[in-house]
Parts: C-alpha cells; sequence; structure tokens
C-alpha cells in the first residue's frame, strides 16, 4: 500500500514512462572538482551520462538561488564539487559554499523537496576516480527517491488540463 503523495506519484510515474533517468547537474569549481572531472575522461573511467556539468570559478560564487532554480526547472539532484577544506584557490569559497548547501537543505525540506537530492562534495583535482565514484553515488541515491516532485506536479497538473481549449 502507498502511503506518501511521493510514493503514489513516484509509482505513477514509473508505470507511465520505464525508462525514466534522472537529470543531475554537478556544480564544479574550476580547479579542483571540474579538474578531477577531466581527468576521470582522461583516464577513461565511467560515470554516467546523466550528469551535468556546470563548471564555476569557484563554488563560492553559486548563488542559492541557482540551486533552488535547478530544482524549480525540474532537475532531479545537484551536486556541488569544490576544493578540499582548507586549500580553497579563493581562500574561503568552499566554506561559503558549504553553508549555502546547509541552508538550501533546509529551504528544499520546507516546501516539500527531500534534502538529499542536494549534497556537496570537496575534491583536489587528482581525484578522478573519486568525481566519478560521487556521480554514480548522486544518480544511485536519485533513482531511489524518483523523480522531481515538482516536475510530477507540473505532470500531475498536465494530466488534468489536456482536451481542455
Amino acid at each position: 500500500m502507498l502511503n506518501t503523495k511521493n510514493e503514489i506519484l513516484n509509482t505513477k510515474y514509473e508505470i507511465l514512462n520505464t525508462n525514466w533517468e534522472p537529470k543531475i547537474i554537478a556544480f564544479c569549481c574550476l580547479y579542483c572538482a571540474f579538474a578531477a572531472a577531466d581527468l576521470a575522461g582522461a583516464m577513461r573511467l565511467q560515470y554516467p551520462h546523466n550528469i551535468r556539468i556546470i563548471k564555476l570559478p569557484c563554488t563560492g560564487k553559486l548563488d542559492l538561488l541557482h540551486i533552488l532554480e535547478s530544482f524549480h526547472q525540474g532537475i532531479d539532484g545537484v551536486f556541488i564539487a569544490g576544493c578540499l577544506e582548507g586549500n580553497c584557490h579563493f581562500l574561503e569559497g568552499n566554506l561559503r559554499a558549504k553553508k549555502r548547501v546547509e541552508y538550501a537543505k533546509k529551504l528544499l525540506a520546507e516546501i516539500g523537496i527531500e534534502k538529499e537530492r542536494l549534497e556537496m562534495y570537496n575534491l583536489s583535482s587528482a581525484m578522478g576516480g573519486k568525481f566519478a565514484e560521487i556521480s554514480k553515488e548522486m544518480v544511485e541515491r536519485i533513482k531511489k527517491l524518483g523523480p522531481n516532485p515538482i516536475k510530477m506536479s507540473r505532470y500531475k497538473t498536465t494530466e488534468h488540463t489536456e482536451g481542455i481549449e
């Protein structure tokens, strides 16, 4: 028996679209995390195709609105990958990003989106294998959570208005 609204919506979505794959955005700092993603590619390490990387000069420049707008646009998961703590090229950018991510998680929970859809990681440029591992972990996590509830509510709304002119 289905108990929660998300379980009902996820089940409905699975019935209608059995080939669903999550869409995930990775906001990566140029100096460490993006370099780690590049290294993963150079090492021919496989990571999921549904990760879209957005390169930032520093994760400290990532605004809270970019995170929230990603979910509003229907992205199923977001992760932010910055320099190792204490090794930020812009001194404290990754620490500022960490605070923003924690705040964003609280906001997401308040509006009914699982906070597990958002995560912050710290990498060095030599951690290509770790980047691939994180990418796989995020895809599996989001697959368990199901589609973004905002996307599902839009689907539900359009389902009831089909054929109405």
